[in-house]
């Protein structure tokens, strides 16, 4: 097993400089260019970085976000700066509509924001922010102010996202888990009719390859999506979207912020247990319904389904490539299922090996997790520099395209930290180190291609600077 280096030179300033440039006086942005607002995940990872600058300027950062949360809970996934031009980004504030379209469901009358959500890590990031500098946090009220928030904001996961009603977080949109065209998404994406290609302008191609962005039938779909749902008002129900799928990603996220929001709420003197609570009963839903043991890892789940399972690639039914009638499921479980009215999606992605994050994840099940990550799947430690986002095997593996197999950074730091909670120290310092590594070399990118580390998307990526940050801090390196 390769040991722990130091992080390698110029990582440090380089991070800081990322992060300086990028700051706007409230918050950071992912990418001037590229995202020039608030995103709600990635303020969360930038600020358990930032912390070690500034953690004054880290707290700032999530109470930033916070103040554009909506009545009903839920955390907007980006908050708009008004300062930026319209045609900057789209969708855009002028799409989305929140202070009129999201009124009954509470949304900030004077910030504009858009209506879906993203993963909930920011419990975890304010308890780490706290972490970094307690007495500043408390002469602040940081926690305090913070605490109240957050819990709302689990509320509305549990009260309104609970659409399969087995007790699992619900995402509408593929925007909100965060991988955005992951295959994962392929087959519960089919049945949205998209957009019709006149009735948007992409602006993200103009700062990124094609190649490396999803493709104008993927926007279509999403456009459709976000359309239908901003139309319905922002409510959650069933029939609000097509699409509809329980995330393995998304809910590890939200165990491991219920954990850390039940300490927030020792600190503060409040009554911890209904969250341990919370976090026991979620951490036993996701087991018992997206954990698949012959996958070796968690599977997302379409709670629609649509008709017999269609070949993804080819357009028809799903055949047995092999030949002989009809075709068998991937990992030994029998013929393929007709998901109408609900069932695994059997794609391997990365947001199935996050519940490594969990706390009190049961010891087989974690065991698993390793070797899943460690196999010829997603080769961490083998063949891969960096664990990818999608199945090195599968059909549909990119190296290049966005969520379709290249390596991102907040899923490696993700994975590190499961790696070391479930008693893998010298597993996660090697991919510590090939993650600080790759950072440096890549130009702090956005993501890389997991096989050589090459860097793709844009550069000077705030998140990646921020956990770079954290991981050489953790490595014993000054920031």
């Amino acid at each position: 097993m390769t040991s722990a280096r130091p992080a390698p030179t110029g990582l440090t300033s380089g991070a800081r400089r990322v992060l300086q440039e990028n700051w706007t006086g409230s918050c950071t942005v992912p990418s001037p260019g590229l995202y020039p607002h608030q995103w709600s995940w990635d303020s969360a990872f930038i600020a358990i970085g930032s912390r070690h600058i500034s953690p004054r300027r880290a707290q700032r950062e999530l109470e930033t976000l916070l103040a554009a949360q909506w009545g009903d809970g839920r955390i907007p996934h980006i908050v708009f700066n008004p300062a930026v031009p319209p045609a900057a980004y789209f969708p855009g504030p002028d799409f989305w509509r929140s202070a009129t379209a999201g009124a009954a469901a509470g949304a900030p009358r004077h910030t504009e924001t858009s209506g879906i959500v993203q993963p909930p890590v920011h419990a975890l990031a304010c308890l780490l922010v706290h972490r970094a500098d307690p007495r500043s946090s408390a002469r602040h009220g940081f926690l305090a102010r913070a605490y109240p928030r957050l819990a709302a904001w689990h509320r509305y996961l549990g009260r309104a996202r609970d659409l399969g009603g087995g007790g699992l977080v619900s995402v509408v949109h593929p925007w909100e888990p965060g991988m955005d065209n992951s295959p994962c998404w392929d087959a519960p994406l089919a049945r949205v009719a998209p957009a019709p290609p006149g009735t948007f302008r992409r602006a993200d191609l103009d700062h990124g390859a094609a190649s490396d962005r999803p493709t104008d039938l993927d926007y279509g779909r999403y456009v459709r999506l976000a359309a239908d749902y901003r139309d319905g008002g922002y409510a959650d129900h069933t029939a609000g979207s097509a699409f509809l799928v329980e995330d393995p990603g998304v809910n590890a996220l939200l165990i491991a912020s219920e954990h850390a929001l039940a300490e927030i709420a020792a600190l503060l003197g409040a009554d911890a247990a209904p969250h341990r609570t919370r976090a026991a009963d979620l951490t036993a839903a996701l087991v018992d319904r997206l954990w698949d043991p012959a996958a070796g890892l968690f599977l997302c789940r379409d709670l629609h389904g649509g008709g017999p399972v269609r070949d993804l690639h080819g357009g028809g039914p799903a055949r047995d490539l092999h030949g002989g009638g009809p075709a068998r499921d991937l990992h030994g479980g029998g013929p393929v299922r007709d998901l109408h009215g609900g069932g695994p999606v059997r794609e391997l992605g990365a947001a199935g090996l996050l519940p490594l994050l969990v706390p009190g994840l049961p010891g087989d099940i974690a065991a698993a997790l390793v070797r899943t990550a460690c196999g010829d799947h997603f080769g961490l430690g083998r063949t891969a520099r960096l664990v990818p986002s999608y199945d090195l095997l599968g059909p549909a593996f990119d190296p290049a395209r966005y969520w379709r197999g290249p390596a991102w950074f907040n899923v490696n730091w993700l994975l590190e930290r499961g790696l070391r909670l479930h008693g893998e120290p010298e597993r996660a310092d090697a991919l510590r180190t090939a993650v600080l590594e790759t950072a440096v070399t890549s130009g702090f990118a956005e993501y890389v291609d997991p096989y050589t580390g090459e860097a793709r998307g844009t550069r000077d990526f705030s998140w990646t600077a921020a956990l770079a940050l954290d991981l050489a801090v953790a490595a014993g390196q000054e920031p």
